[in-house]
């Protein structure tokens, strides 16, 4: 783990002095890091003097309790502040202090690739998962008869994606299912059955979007590798969320957002490409041939605001400072404190895995004879808790069986926050909802 001093000098996105703003919120979240540096980090997870220290680096509106993390997060305030910091700056004269922080951007693809596990030159700043992922389902070659498999609980847009892949190129698409929970095993046995000669590419998720399912993935890298098969990885959900590096995952794609976990300013994301396949992969843009090999040619979109990039730096910074193991104890404590609270019911049905090492901050709970999207409103108007409801769509959006609400707690939660969503989920099963329709 960095310290703040290191991580300055690594990052210093438009100057020491730009950076050395207001920095008593990462300060004290180092001090109080410290100060359990001593207790494991389910231990750390526990100690709610810790985590208020935590919670007080936030502002959000807590008249809401916010359990939609998954969307997007807040952000802390310091990185709320150096978004403001750089695009007052930009205001100033556009084109001269752009140029200015956007150079500085070489110093934040450092900061990411070091703390993520990759080398800068594999590791391309975009704005968000679907465009790092889009960049490599549209940038392959394929040819008509060439298949992509995939799963029916990949991302909405990704399947969107690769379905207008299937009209204008004619390419194949197969999608796979599988129940929730599942097994490693299990997801690895269903791509190996799914396999064929004219399979070119296996894209899936981390962790899904749904439920949290963790996917084998070094597993399947390596049974891709050994045939010749291109992997692209879905971790818009995993960054910063619980510890791996992507070196050690072995896919040829990753692309994520940066303003769910990292909660870093919306427009963040990255996309990694495995430095010999960055020649062979188009961009979404048009990059002259001298970028050929170069990962930059990946972030060529027009003008943009250089601002949210630059704030990467206090979110990253932040993130450090909790450390990625404690801030997945966390996670995974807040979740099991409300899954602990409910699984014991005969109505309830939690379709992740509550395993250890399985799910950290995101989990599908559902109730059986209410609709999830008549629960979550009930939650919302009653409670004012805000959840996401979860159902399978149409073709060619995501397809599924099982409906739930899909409960995504950050590091600003607090208990209380969670002992709410209880409450209402109890007095829903006890007292049913109002003018809702049976599941």
């Amino acid at each position: 783990m960095w310290s703040r001093r290191s991580f300055l000098r690594a990052t210093g996105a438009v100057g020491a002095s730009a950076l050395a703003v207001r920095t008593h919120g990462v300060e004290r979240v180092v001090a109080a890091s410290q100060a359990v540096a001593d207790r494991s980090p389910e231990e750390a997870a526990r100690d709610e003097f810790y985590w208020r220290e935590i919670q007080s680096a936030y502002a959000p509106d807590r008249t809401l309790i916010n359990l939609n993390n998954g969307h997007h997060s807040p952000s802390p305030r310091i990185v709320q502040d150096a978004l403001k910091r750089y695009l007052d700056m930009e205001n100033q004269d556009p084109v001269y202090y752009a140029a200015l922080i956007n150079r500085n951007a070489e110093r934040v693809r450092r900061a990411l690739a070091m703390e993520f596990g990759c080398d800068p030159e594999e590791l391309a700043i975009t704005r968000n998962a679907s465009e790092s992922l889009q960049i490599a389902q549209g940038g392959l070659d394929l040819k008509p008869g060439d298949e992509v498999i995939t799963t029916d609980q990949d991302y909405p847009r990704m399947l969107v994606t690769w379905d207008q892949r299937t009209r204008r190129d004619h390419i194949k698409l197969t999608r796979i299912q599988f129940p929730v929970p599942s097994t490693q095993k299990d997801l690895y046995d269903r791509f190996e059955r799914a396999i064929t000669p004219q399979t070119r590419v296996l894209h899936f998720c981390h962790i899904t979007n749904i439920t949290g399912q963790l996917f084998p993935v070094r597993d399947l890298c390596r049974l891709a590798r050994q045939r010749g098969i291109t992997t692209i990885v879905d971790g818009a959900h995993a960054v910063a969320h619980f510890p791996y590096k992507i070196r050690d995952l072995e896919c040829d794609f990753y692309g994520t957002s940066l303003h769910k976990w990292l909660c870093a300013p919306v427009g963040n994301g990255f996309l990694y490409v495995r430095k010999d396949t960055i020649a062979k992969t188009w961009p979404l843009q048009a990059a002259g041939a001298g970028q050929t090999a170069d990962i930059r040619k990946f972030e060529e979109v027009g003008t943009m605001p250089a601002a949210p990039h630059a704030a990467i730096a206090e979110a990253l910074a932040f993130h450090q400072a909790i450390g990625i193991e404690r801030k997945a104890a966390r996670l995974r404590y807040l979740t099991l404190r409300w899954a602990n609270a409910l699984k014991g019911h005969p109505r309830i049905r939690i379709h992740s895995s509550l395993e250890p090492g399985q799910t950290w901050g995101l989990a599908l709970v559902g109730v059986d004879g209410i609709q999830a999207s008549a629960l979550s409103q009930f939650l919302m108007d009653k409670y004012r808790v805000i959840v996401v409801a979860i159902a399978g769509g149409a073709p060619p959006s995501q397809v599924f069986d099982f409906q739930g609400l899909r409960v995504t707690p950050n590091v600003y939660t607090t208990l209380e926050e969670i002992d709410t969503f209880v409450a209402g989920m109890q007095d829903a099963l006890q007292n049913g909802v109002p003018g809702a329709a049976k599941a």
